[in-house]
């Protein structure tokens, strides 16, 4: 059977098989060169997508096979052969394997069947990790059983997990999207340089695989576990969509993703290209006389004291072996209320930001810096420092 030119039935990568370092990487060159890692343009060409994208979503599944690319020298031996023809996308998170967000997202993934769905997340909860990595020694990866997705459990950080899942090691082909969430709490402002869950996102950036980052804002006694399961529905539109845009070779190599889903997931009002904001929660520290006082800590930097989603508490008590303990907690708030992602999530919006992985300071402080670094090097003193 032949759709859009390309067999039905072909197993496949959109980068291509795993040892196939030489011609991946030339095709990524010309790819990079054909599509600049630009902002506005990139932007404005990935929301138009998009939205095309959104009223697509809810076709028959037959009409996503016009995701079906060239077919591959080499079979996956792990996938079925009605597996053979659709697109891979791995899931990772920094909750860890066992979080509701990552279970539901995948369930919603595989139940779609649109998609041959891996797994690579830790094997415990990661969150605020940011993009820590593991380099002094090794970790493992333990299989488990999750329906529908071959997975693994990971004694990594979210980075580590997105790094062995797209490498080749672990499993036999290399991913054409991978997602990472859905994190329990939002991630929005400077709280995204926080973030493992958006770290898990960066990583498959660095490594010129298209990503996304997904997370639900989470609010203790409104939220349930099933908003988890709406919030991936809700994501359906832009992963199909990234998906064609990569298969067509016109996705933007200069960014990822950053999606953040609002409390009222059902009511949601739409869609909405944002900004990251300048919000953040500035945090302390209070001695406590436990280990296990206080609520669970959200990746937001937010406190969650609902019972259900407590984190287990530590074997051990460090006030009773006669250590100081401390724990952080939040003593109020920068909130930037322009038209950036903070904002537009508590308006009810579902928030895509664009970002990268550059960190350049606003215009002004380079301005400053330019006069002020000659003034203050006396290179007749060495002593002056």
């Amino acid at each position: 059977m032949i759709v859009n030119g390309f067999p039905a039935t072909a197993a496949y990568s959109l980068h291509g098989p795993p040892n196939a370092a030489n011609s991946n990487g030339n095709a990524r060159r010309r790819f990079a060169a054909k599509f600049p890692r630009s902002s506005a343009s990139a932007k404005r060409t990935l929301f138009s997508h998009l939205a095309s994208c959104r009223s697509a979503s809810d076709s028959s599944s037959s009409s996503w096979s016009s995701l079906v690319p060239p077919s591959r020298s080499r079979m996956e031996n792990s996938v079925s052969i009605s597996d053979h023809h659709l697109p891979t996308v791995m899931v990772t998170n920094d909750d860890g394997i066992d979080a509701p967000g990552l279970r539901s997202l995948v369930r919603v993934l595989v139940s779609s069947h649109r998609f041959h769905v891996l797994v690579c997340a830790p094997d415990s909860e990661k969150s605020a990790v940011s993009h820590s990595i593991t380099w002094r020694h090794p970790i493992s990866a333990q299989r488990v059983e999750i329906d529908g997705a071959t997975a693994y459990g990971v004694s990594g950080t979210p980075a580590d997990c997105t790094s062995l899942g797209i490498s080749g090691a672990l499993f036999p082909s290399v991913p054409d999207l991978v997602v990472s969430g859905i994190n329990m709490g939002s991630n929005c402002g400077y709280h995204i340089v926080y973030s493992g869950t958006v770290a898990g996102a960066r990583e498959a950036f660095f490594n010129d695989i298209p990503s996304i980052s997904v997370s639900y804002d989470w609010v203790g006694g409104k939220s349930s576990v099933e908003d988890f399961t709406l919030a991936a529905e809700a994501c359906i539109p832009i992963i199909t969509g990234i998906l064609a845009e990569v298969k067509s070779k016109k996705y933007p190599s200069g960014c990822f993703l950053n999606v953040d889903l609002p409390t009222n997931v059902t009511q949601h009002k739409g869609y909405k290209l944002t900004r990251q904001s300048k919000s953040i929660y500035r945090m302390g520290w209070k001695q406590v006389t436990s280990t296990t006082q206080g609520g669970k800590m959200l990746s937001t930097m937010t406190m969650d004291t609902d019972g259900k989603m407590q984190a287990d508490a530590d074997t051990t008590d460090d006030a009773s072996q006669g250590n100081l303990v401390f724990k952080r907690e939040v003593r109020g708030a920068q909130i930037v209320e322009d038209d950036t992602d903070h904002k537009y999530l508590k308006d009810g919006y579902i928030t895509v930001t664009p970002l990268s992985a550059l960190s350049p300071a606003d215009v002004g402080c380079h301005t400053y810096f330019k006069d002020w670094l000659p003034s203050v090097v006396d290179h007749t003193s060495p002593s002056a420092l």
